[in-house]
């Protein structure tokens, strides 16, 4: 599990810092925020493997920022911890019911932080985004970010292998020039949207006459990757 990018969203520095060495001594990388703005910001551009987020936060809540998230089909399966100093039932609840995989409340020791992450990352599938992925004798390892097909190495650019991963491991779902932007680009970065179809064509092109056809037009949508005709 070392290596995934972990979110801590709070208000509060000291709070901050005492989760983020926690969190690194055990081999994960940290992204920091202190409101739900800077929060939504980094999720769309960094894609973290989990978000540790506090209730209570100045201006949007926690809360509200976890019910945006869940909302919105391209944020809606990165896993949520909230924190808080609420120990209510009523708020625990409150924080499941909007989609929010674990609840700890405020103290909680640094050992009890990461092992429920730990769980969290397992249950939710996060764990392991460094297995291999085959479809059809194409093949896309993670690890190496190597792009074979039946066994011979396919020469690709960076943005293309990013987009190829994107849709292997989303497939059959048809999503528009922005949404690819966002998932490939990171919404911070100001590409125009054509610029998604530049990147479409090289990497039918790489994938060669055989793989092509698995990144499919979707007529007045924009792309989906499938195995079906």
């Amino acid at each position: 599990m070392a290596g995934k990018s972990i979110l801590i969203v709070d208000d509060e520095a000291p709070i901050r810092e005492m989760i983020a060495v926690a969190l690194e001594m055990a081999g994960y990388d940290c992204l920091e925020a202190e409101n739900t703005q800077q929060a939504h910001a980094l999720i769309v551009d960094r894609k973290p493997d989990l978000i540790l987020l506090d209730w209570m936060l100045p201006g949007t809540s926690g809360i509200e920022l976890a019910r945006r998230l869940k909302r919105d089909e391209l944020t809606n399966d990165v896993p949520i911890i909230m924190l808080t100093a609420k120990g209510d039932e009523d708020n625990k609840i409150q924080g499941l019911e909007v989609g929010a995989d674990d609840y700890i409340t405020k103290p909680f020791s640094p050992r009890e932080l990461v092992a429920r992450l730990k769980a969290v990352l397992r249950r939710t599938g996060h764990a392991d985004n460094e297995t291999p992925i085959e479809v059809g004798g194409l093949l896309l390892d993670p690890v190496s970010h190597r792009v074979t097909i039946d066994g011979r190495p396919a020469e690709m650019g960076p943005t293309e292998y990013r987009l190829l991963q994107f849709f292997m491991t989303h497939q059959e779902r048809a999503y528009t020039r922005g949404q690819l932007l966002d998932q490939v680009w990171g919404g911070n970065v100001y590409v125009e949207e054509r610029t998604v179809d530049v990147h479409i064509r090289r990497l039918r092109k790489a994938l060669g006459e055989a793989h092509e056809n698995l990144v499919q037009t979707v007529r007045g949508t924009g792309y989906r990757f499938s195995i079906k005709v």
